[in-house]
């Protein structure tokens, strides 16, 4: 009984976070896509989509000691940004 209770908050939390992530992305999107149309539109030489590319492909594990710089952290709303430096 213990471990269906504990199942089922560690469930309800984990669909908590995501309905909260699913809003988080909804907000910005429409914020940031003036400024991505403008990145899109600005990158001749295709950086930005190899960067894309790159950024999909699967890799090594990283280093656990490693802190997230503020651009490139998942919860900045600026890590789209992070591509253009």
């Amino acid at each position: 009984m213990q471990t269906l209770a504990l199942q089922l908050t560690s469930t309800l939390v984990d669909d908590a976070i995501e309905l909260v992530k699913g809003f988080g992305r909804a907000i910005l999107s429409p914020a940031m896509e003036p400024i991505e149309r403008i990145a899109r539109a600005c990158d001749v030489a295709g950086v930005l989509e190899q960067r894309r590319a790159d950024r999909r492909a699967p890799r090594r594990a990283a280093s656990g000691g490693r802190g997230c710089k503020p651009r490139h952290c998942r919860w900045s709303p600026f890590r789209g940004l992070s591509e253009l430096t």
